[in-house]
């Protein structure tokens, strides 16, 4: 069973890359308190993601945390290292959007927002989605129903849902 509107996010440890090298970051710690935008999307590097699904939280960071969003997040089932480069070159670090890696695919699995697509090398990835999370509970859920477009779950589509 996937994750819902009002239900609280389960706990999770999460990779950034750091100064020194990848460190761990406790998801619950980070979202007490606080209003967040969490988007998960399939892959660094692949085309919507690329293309579509970041750059429309670029275009929207400044709007979204006009409407009193603390952070934006980006989740990919990738290591640091790729997020870390992946953030560099789509601008997202720049424009200060959060890269974390769900590794293990744990916390994704855990949501019910995992998928496997073997004929295109995509094993135990997250689904294309945007969430609003005030103090770790679920306001606002827009899932794609196909993980290859970028509407239901884009920025804009967040900045009118709330």
């Amino acid at each position: 069973m996937g994750i819902t509107v009002g239900d609280k996010l389960p706990g999770a440890t999460l990779l950034k890359m750091g100064e020194n090298g990848p460190e761990a970051v406790d998801l619950g710690a980070k979202l007490a308190g606080r209003r967040v935008v969490l988007f998960g999307l399939p892959g660094a590097y692949t085309g919507p993601c690329t293309t579509a699904h970041v750059p429309s939280f670029i275009r929207t960071k400044d709007k979204l945390m006009a409407k009193g969003v603390d952070e934006i997040i980006c989740l990919a089932v990738n290591d640091p290292f790729v997020l870390k480069a992946w953030g560099e070159s789509t601008g997202a670090t720049a424009a200060g959007i959060t890269m974390l890696g769900d590794s293990e695919c744990a916390f994704t699995k855990a949501i019910g927002m995992d998928f496997t697509a073997p004929p295109i090398g995509l094993i135990n990835r997250s689904s294309r989605y945007a969430m609003l999370v005030e103090d770790g509970v679920v306001k606002v859920l827009n899932k794609e129903e196909n993980g290859g477009v970028c509407e239901t779950s884009s920025g804009e589509t967040m900045l009118e849902s709330f």
